[in-house]
Parts: C-alpha cells; structure tokens; sequence
C-alpha cells in the first residue's frame, strides 16, 4: 500500500499514520475495525492531488490503545494532534462510518483545524439503536475478521470469497470490491489491540445536540443499499448540517471501496 502510493508511515508516540502527496492537506479516518489500508482504492489518486495524513484511528492497526473508557471527542483530539504534528491544519477531513463520528467531533472541538467535512455513511445516528448496539460490541469482541483475513493471500480473487467476507452487512455489489480492495479491509484485522473501546466510544455517543456549532461547508455520501445506517439517518445529516447530500445508487456501507469514484467526485465539491 505505501509503495503504491509514496506514503511514508510515522508514529506521534503510539499513534501511526501515513503521509504522501502535495498539495491541500487532508486528513482520513477509517471506520469502525478499519484501518488506513481501507482507503487503498482511493490513495492512488488522492496523492495526485492532495497532500494525504492517513490515520491508523488508537487501537486499531498499528496504533496503539487509548487509556480506559475513551469518548469519541478523545479520539478526535489524537486526529487533532496529528494534525498539529505535521503543520497541516486547517484541513479537509474524510471520514467513513465511525471516522465520519470522529470527524464530526474534531470539526466540533478544534474547527480551526477543519476546513471542510467529508462525511461517508457516517456513524451516530443509527447506532445509538440498542441492535446495532449489540452488534458492535459483539463483532469487536469475536473480532471475525482476523480469521477470514489470512485466507485472502490465496481467495481474494474468488467471488465466492468476497460475496462470503462482504455481503449481506457490509456491501451492496460483493463483486465491485477489487481483490486489491480485500486485502486493504482484510490486511490490519490481526493488527488490532482495541476495537471494543472504539465501539463503546460510537454507541454513547449522538453528535446531533452539537451539529448546529459546526460551520464548515460539508458533504454528506451515502451508499443507497447501506446494510448498516439507514438512508434516513443521511437525510438527518445533511438537514441539521446544512450540507450537499450525495447517494450512490447500488452501493452499500463500503462507499470507500464499492465505488471509490463517487468518494473522488465529492471530494471535489469541498475544494476552494
């Protein structure tokens, strides 16, 4: 991924994050068991035309954990302090599902270091439902992905591996996931010392008492066939935030992957 790319990894104490690319910074936040190899079908391009800071969000990758009962506004203010290490704010921030979450919060907290908001199927709506409660902390607690994750060295060509991995509760179009794609979602999942506290910091928290205190111009990008946050909870979005709404048709949670070229075109709205 990173001699792809030309992105450098760095550390900010236990904290790793990558970064590549001229121009306008931009900041990416990963989802929820994620790390920065899920915007691999993305990085190509954006380094063409950004100046990149990818984020292995704590205890997730190669970063390691928070201290005890972390909230999202602490993870936010790791993001921050990345940004404030590499000189780069203020800054256009990505964020998918629980990094939209996070996105949100750094807009909130520090919005001198913010200058736009990316917000892919963001998280905090939905999930302070007691269902998708149970679901995270039950996924960050078996952690499945690290056992499906070795066998894509020899399936990630396979359809029926992909279709196995990724449908019903992640994607739309198994098929439109690349086997390059497989291994950036797949690639950190034994990497990972602390997604529970992730999923904890997600479920207690509901950034709508705060959304009406965020003033940079947004955009809001949502899979039409999400499994996981409903449509409505996008329309609730871009009212409270008074930002542009974007649905891709066919697409599920993995906007990132699913249809990386939608992620670009949005993008290109929040360029001055």
């Amino acid at each position: 991924m990173t001699a792809a790319t030309n992105l450098r990894a760095r550390m900010l104490g236990s904290v790793r994050y990558y970064v590549g690319g001229e121009g306008e910074p931009l900041l990416l936040l990963h989802g929820l068991a994620g790390s920065t190899g899920n915007w691999v079908e993305l990085l190509p391009d954006l380094v063409q035309r950004y100046r990149v800071i990818a984020l292995d969000l704590p205890g997730h990758g190669g970063s390691g954990p928070l201290p005890r009962r972390p909230s999202t506004t602490d993870f936010a203010a790791v993001a921050a302090a990345v940004l404030e290490a590499e000189e780069s704010g203020p800054a256009v921030v990505a964020g998918h599902s629980f990094g939209g979450l996070v996105a949100l919060r750094l807009a909130h907290s520090r919005p001198e270091l913010v200058r736009g908001l990316l917000l892919v199927s963001p998280a905090g709506i939905r999930t302070s439902h007691r269902i998708v409660q149970a679901i995270a902390l039950t996924t960050t607690t078996a952690r499945p992905g690290r056992w499906v994750a070795p066998l894509r060295h020899r399936y990630a060509g396979r359809d029926w591996y992909r279709r196995a991995v990724f449908r019903p509760w992640f994607v739309s179009d198994a098929l439109s996931v690349t086997p390059s794609a497989t291994h950036g979602l797949l690639q950190a999942q034994r990497e990972h010392t602390d997604t529970k506290s992730a999923a904890r910091a997600m479920i207690a928290d509901d950034p709508r008492r705060d959304l009406h205190g965020i003033s940079c111009p947004a955009v809001v990008l949502w899979g039409a066939r999400d499994p996981q946050l409903p449509i409505e909870d996008a329309f609730e979005y871009t009212r409270r935030l008074g930002a542009r709404l974007r649905v891709v048709a066919d697409c599920g949670h993995l906007v990132i992957v699913e249809r990386p070229h939608a992620v670009l075109d949005a993008l290109a709205e929040l360029r001055p």
